[in-house]
């Protein structure tokens, strides 16, 4: 058994609504044990055999069954996001926001060029595997980038980002 997390895409947006209790209960469901969740923004560790396409598979179709909308799922490896929050691709200063964006899949060299070359005064991009550091000289509500121009490059809802202050936390509560 490995530790997972499971970051699940627009949960508690709008009328997407999941009480974490409940997502606890469909993961166990699954099989995965020592299941918890961390906020209230579709975050999921649980133990799990099996490949990260096997898991993500079985938690978008369950979650979907259950919950009545689709809920695109990200899993990395608690090792997985140890290294990622461990990474240090720019100087974030005081004002700065970090954002860690999760895709899918890893995107190829040509989609790596085009999404680093979105990067401009307010917005840094870099691309790291299967994930991309985002850096923002401000507020992520000030950002420059267009949905359309990121989502032209990997995809519609194959992405989701999590700000790295609260995934520093959370990788401070999985423990060794």
């Amino acid at each position: 058994m490995t530790t997972r997390i499971a970051f699940l895409r627009a949960v508690n947006l709008g009328k997407r609504t999941v009480k974490m209790a409940r997502l606890v209960e469909i993961a166990e469901g699954l099989g995965y044990e020592r299941v918890w969740t961390y906020i209230n923004s579709g975050n999921v560790v649980f133990d799990a055999a099996g490949s990260r396409t096997d898991i993500e598979g079985a938690l978008e179709r369950e979650l979907e069954t259950a919950l009545g909308f689709e809920v695109t799922t990200f899993v990395r490896t608690a090792a997985e996001l140890r290294r990622a929050v461990a990474a240090e691709p720019f100087e974030v200063i005081a004002g700065d926001t970090h954002f860690l964006t999760l895709l899918k899949s890893r995107p190829t060299s040509a989609d790596c060029r085009a999404l680093e070359a979105l990067n401009n005064s307010f917005d840094t991009l870099v691309v790291d595997g299967r994930d991309v550091h985002w850096r923002m000289h401000g507020k992520s509500t000030d950002t420059n980038l267009r949905t359309k121009d990121w989502e032209d490059i990997v995809g519609r809802h194959r992405s989701t980002s999590r700000n790295m202050t609260m995934l520093r936390k959370l990788v401070g509560k999985l423990g060794d």
